[in-house]
């Protein structure tokens, strides 16, 4: 079989057997991972985007990610690529799905890994670093067209958060460590992007029994002061183990 460059057409079918390619055509494209970071604020919940500063795509929109460079592994390079852009750093990541199209990337092929994270924004303070021109915090439901396949990777992993958030207590990384019952209910309806009954929540959330009665009430607030809470990490640990759900 001749030297010539493989297509980039994904409906292109081979009928030869691997090993009459040539051995080297199959070290010939690129790894990238791709970091969808959510976070919580003022009753939404948002994703962080960055401005690109560097081609393709200059100038547009698109989640935070970069090549993985060889001596790196996927979560190595996660933590990398989004404290290089962003600043971002000590973030806990989980992988969404692994993005192969063989035209995905204009200049060559490069297959990415997806990853998100949640954190508190009023914990980290993102800024443009790299060759990332600004970065922004978006409302999930306000997210434009992305660059690349931006836009796919980033409704997965709103997805499989989503998902996440009903089989498991989530909040521990996006709520104050001491909070009340109607910011926990609220979280929960900007992720899902729901209205919940308040008592049939409030319920079914203390029944998991994952939050831990302070016996402190809210201070400096223009109404009856509510009831403060924190999360119980050993129980909340053992819930996510061994799975939960809300249906309230």
């Amino acid at each position: 079989m001749d030297d010539k460059p493989l297509s980039k057409d994904p409906n292109q079918q081979f009928s030869v057997p691997y090993y009459e390619i040539p051995y080297e055509k199959f070290f010939q494209f690129g790894m990238s991972v791709d970091s969808v970071v959510f976070g919580y604020h003022d009753g939404q919940l948002k994703v962080l985007l960055i401005k690109r500063g560097a081609a393709p795509f200059k100038g547009e929109l698109a989640l935070p990610g970069d090549l993985v460079y060889p001596n790196e592994t996927i979560e190595v390079a996660a933590h990398r690529i989004l404290k290089d852009l962003t600043g971002i750093d000590e973030h806990f990541i989980r992988q969404t799905k692994v993005y192969s199209q063989v035209d995905r990337h204009p200049v060559a092929r490069v297959i990415t890994t997806g990853v998100y994270s949640v954190i508190d924004i009023a914990k980290h303070d993102p800024h443009a670093s790299a060759w990332a021109e600004g970065v922004y915090w978006v409302p999930v439901d306000e997210v434009p067209h992305l660059a690349f396949d931006h836009d796919c990777i980033f409704r997965d992993a709103l997805e499989i958060l989503r998902d996440r958030v009903r089989k498991e207590p989530v909040g521990f990384e996006l709520l104050p460590s001491k909070f009340v019952l109607a910011e926990l209910q609220g979280l929960y309806e900007a992720v899902l992007n729901v209205k919940f009954d308040k008592a049939n929540f409030r319920k079914r959330i203390l029944s998991g029994k994952f939050l831990r009665d302070l016996n402190e009430f809210q201070e400096g607030v223009p109404h009856r002061p509510a009831r403060l809470y924190s999360f119980d990490a050993n129980k909340y640990e053992e819930l996510t183990s061994s799975g939960f759900s809300i249906q309230v």
